[in-house]
């Protein structure tokens, strides 16, 4: 064969040669574009690697979350020799510039006896570690195995890095993607109002959150300006913060308001933060806003509920401290007056018990009537071995309202001390009878003994007769009638009062 024959042969061979790496890698692009997920990513590159570089045994491995490198795929390689060589790798997941390693003879490769006697015994005489890396970082290897020493060619260094970095880019794109569907899906499930705009707030994005929340559906938002969201006074507001995010700013649990469609106003913690491009360039805003009514409400709820309790409080110590001073003066040891003042004080506990509010807020008065204040008062005296009631309510029974509650407990504890000392509950089959009634717009409370001893009236005023006094003078009249049968007595109270 003559010599340009030769030569003609071996231009044809490297045409052929170059065509069918073209062939190859052309047809690695397309699988690639087509792939769904790492399994067909992997799959596509192990065919390329193999047709291109001659070869039927490959592998790809990845660093995992602990940094270790561990086999992903590959083609004809034992589980043995797989457990034996996982996690060895000649670079570090921080190592960004590294370089391919070419070992033509794993006898001659200064690797540890072990090592090399492992890759032998599982055919292995020369192969190749060619890094993967992302746009950030190195994220694994691509290996290729051949069962006798071999020589790397220029052609296969340069085909082996082009396919490492196809390789390397459609594993970033695949993270890419699976990162957007799940921030998607997050975007979408959110409670949280999440809108993207524009540099001019014009909304680019919307999601069932921004739906619920401002009551546009996206299709009819998306487009238009979000100015439509913002109440008149309200508009250079949402200027100002534009502006801060052009500038690169974040804007965090900024209270403010916003209209819905149906015009009203709804309260929201809104955050904002600037949607940059790779090149850092800000392109729009992203806003996450979440709807405080419930928590306004339940603020001032909270602070209805402390002004409440700091009033009742401040009251009882006033209360408390009358009762310490007017028992003091009228008791005549101490163990008296600590008597007199735990017996009152424990009425006010029993008063106070039915004025607490409830958990929504609502003061329990409604359910407070008038025969349960008097029944709260004269519980102590109801004894279990009585042989009869000591005490019978009739009449009508109406709701009272908390402001009268406490003068009312007074009084009614007054008559019911007095009535245990001199009165009807000091013997042992005496009793009290309580008529409550309804007359010409005033609320009558009739107290009546029956069974005691003969009352005995006094023109002295102690303490009792002064708390009875002072209390009567904030809910309207009390009359007493000293009849030898037992003491009556008789409230009147304004009917107003009742219903206020």
């Amino acid at each position: 064969m003559s010599v340009t024959a030769t030569g003609r042969g071996q231009r044809e061979q490297a045409d052929g040669d170059i065509a069918r790496e073209q062939t190859v890698l052309f047809r690695l692009t397309d699988r690639l574009y087509r792939a769904h997920g790492l399994v067909e990513i992997y799959d596509a590159a192990l065919d390329a690697i193999c047709d291109a570089l001659g070869s039927s045994r490959a592998s790809i491995l990845r660093f995992d979350n602990h940094g270790v490198m561990s086999f992903v795929a590959w083609r004809s390689l034992s589980e043995e020799y797989r457990k034996a060589v996982n996690g060895h790798t000649p670079w570090t997941t921080d190592q960004r510039d590294a370089e391919p390693i070419f070992v033509e003879d794993i006898r001659f490769s200064g690797e540890s006896q072990q090592l090399i006697d492992t890759v032998l015994g599982e055919g292995i005489e020369a192969l190749a570690f060619i890094p993967l890396a992302s746009s950030r970082e190195l994220i694994g290897k691509f290996m290729v195995y051949y069962p006798a020493p071999h020589s790397f060619t220029d052609r296969e260094r340069e085909l082996a890095l082009t396919i490492a970095r196809q390789l390397g880019f459609a594993i970033e794109r695949d993270q890419a993607e699976t990162t957007a569907a799940r921030l998607s899906a997050l975007v979408e499930s959110s409670d949280d109002a999440i809108i993207a705009t524009d540099p001019d707030g014009i909304v680019t994005d919307w999601n069932r959150g921004a739906e619920r929340l401002y009551g546009y559906p996206r299709a009819e938002i998306v487009g238009r300006s979000l100015m439509l969201l913002i109440p008149p006074d309200r508009r250079n507001e949402d200027r100002d913060i534009l502006a801060r995010i052009r500038d690169g700013e974040h804007v965090e649990h900024f209270e403010t308001v916003r209209l819905r469609k149906d015009g009203s106003i709804v309260p929201i913690s809104l955050t904002v933060s600037p949607i940059a491009d790779a090149s850092g360039a800000i392109v729009g805003a992203s806003k996450i806003a979440r709807g405080i009514s419930e928590r306004l409400r339940a603020q001032e709820q909270r602070e209805i509920l402390l002004r409440e309790m700091d009033h009742r409080v401040k009251n009882l110590f006033a209360i408390a401290s009358s009762i310490v001073k007017l028992s003091a003066s009228a008791a005549e040891t101490p163990a008296a007056l600590a008597s007199i003042v735990s017996d009152r004080l424990g009425a006010l506990a029993r008063a106070h018990a039915l004025t607490m509010l409830t958990s929504g807020g609502r003061s329990a008065q409604v359910s407070t009537s008038l025969h349960t204040l008097v029944n709260a008062i004269l519980a102590p005296y109801r004894h279990a071995a009585d042989e009869h009631p000591r005490f019978a309510i009739t009449g009508i029974d109406i709701p009272v309202p908390a402001a009268m509650i406490t003068p009312l407990s007074l009084l009614l504890h007054e008559f019911a001390t007095n009535a245990a000392k001199h009165g009807s509950l000091s013997a042992a089959a005496g009793s009290i009878e309580i008529a409550c009634a309804n007359r010409d717009g005033k609320v009558l409370i009739q107290w009546r003994e029956v069974g005691g001893p003969p009352p005995v009236a006094t023109e002295e005023e102690g303490f009792g007769s002064r708390l009875v006094r002072v209390a009567a003078s904030q809910l309207g009249q009390v009359e007493r009638n000293w009849d030898p049968a037992g003491v009556t007595i008789e409230v009147t109270l304004d009917g107003e009062r009742f219903s206020a």
